[in-house]
């Protein structure tokens, strides 16, 4: 992996690698933009297969990050850290506070919080030796799953504007939806679509998360996860891993929209442009999966939760203008999210020019 040229093609401005031999941790911190304000991420921690493939998927996720806040108007940068492995036994405590040192050491430049891996306590344990985190004990975002409830509620309201595109209605009754994955946010997005009606197909990996769901949502068809791309349905919805739109899972999609919660589902950005070949509306994930950093942006003003769930309303309206601007101008909806959100940069950077 060419470093530099991938941190010099994707603009990026900064990548701090993080070891502590005490307690093993080995971690990834991206910064893609602070044009806005302060990079805003969340800590994941996943057991990565390689070195390579944690640093890009910092590199990705910091810069989805920078586009999920221009485009909601919030004013913070993107970044994300990501922790290679889970510490040794015993070890967590110390690991997640060394990384919280390491925050520490930013300055600033760099507000950490919750994501896929890493709890509540692991933000505390941060929290030990850092100001710049979010999502600690007590806070907005930590209080009864907010943020994944928040989040499942703006692509909630996604899903609704991508019908309405379609169909003319936002109705969900009767309609068949496959969920993918059972996960906070994943889960919360069923108790959505569930009480208005919609038809269940889900899956995850984790058997004892997917046995909780078909069990809470009445009706709920569990399939396999290597089939759930594949089944007939109005929308699919991956809320797990990214890059689950590719060349081999696009031919065999059975639906008319994708909306869902994963972050970076396009594997590349030219499959886009082949789900719109093929008729299908794709409901761009940073914009509709932007509640979880609407509530920790709410949680940094010290604004409550009716004020942060408003805000995140305002996901439907930012969609509906994603959409119309594609169709007017022949591009994908993609290109259209990433036109708004290059908009929302270039417009601050003349202000400070």
């Amino acid at each position: 992996m060419d470093i530099w040229g991938e941190m010099e093609h994707g603009h990026f401005e900064q990548l701090v690698f993080v070891h502590d031999p005490d307690s093993g941790l080995k971690a990834v911190i991206a910064i893609h933009n602070t044009t806005l304000g302060p990079a805003l991420g969340g800590c994941r921690m996943w057991a990565y297969p390689s070195e390579e493939a944690a640093v890009q998927d910092a590199l990705r996720l910091a810069r989805s990050m920078t586009y999920k806040s221009a485009a909601a108007g919030l004013a913070y940068g993107g970044g994300k850290a990501v922790i290679l492995a889970p510490p040794a036994s015993g070890k967590r405590e110390a690991a997640f506070r060394a990384f919280g040192r390491a925050v520490q050491g930013m300055g600033g430049r760099y507000i950490t919080g919750l994501d896929l891996g890493t709890t509540v306590t692991d933000m505390d344990r941060i929290s030990d030796e850092t100001d710049y985190v979010t999502d600690i004990s007590g806070s907005l975002g930590a209080v009864g799953d907010f943020t994944a409830k928040m989040t499942a509620y703006g692509v909630f309201l996604g899903i609704k504007t991508a019908l309405e595109e379609i169909y003319g209605s936002d109705d969900l009754n009767g309609r068949t939806i496959a969920v993918q994955g059972m996960g906070k946010v994943g889960y919360w997005l069923c108790r959505y679509l569930s009480r208005a009606g919609v038809s269940l197909i889900i899956t995850d990996t984790n058997e004892a998360a997917l046995r909780r769901a078909s069990e809470d949502f009445a009706g709920a068809n569990p399939v396999s996860p290597d089939v759930i791309h594949r089944t007939t349905c109005d929308i699919f919805a991956p809320c797990a891993i990214g890059g689950i739109l590719n060349d081999v899972t696009l031919p065999q999609l059975n639906c008319k929209i994708v909306a869902g919660a994963a972050n970076n589902q396009l594997v590349e950005e030219r499959i886009g442009a082949a789900l719109a070949m093929r008729g299908i509306l794709y409901a761009p994930d940073y914009i509709i999966n932007a509640g979880g950093i609407i509530v920790t942006a709410a949680e940094l003003a010290s604004c409550d939760a009716d004020f942060a769930e408003r805000q995140v309303e305002r996901i439907r309206t930012t969609l509906r203008r994603v959409f119309a601007s594609a169709k007017a101008a022949g591009i994908t909806p993609g290109e259209a999210a990433d036109r708004l959100a290059l908009q929302a940069l270039a417009q601050r950077q003349t202000r400070q020019s």
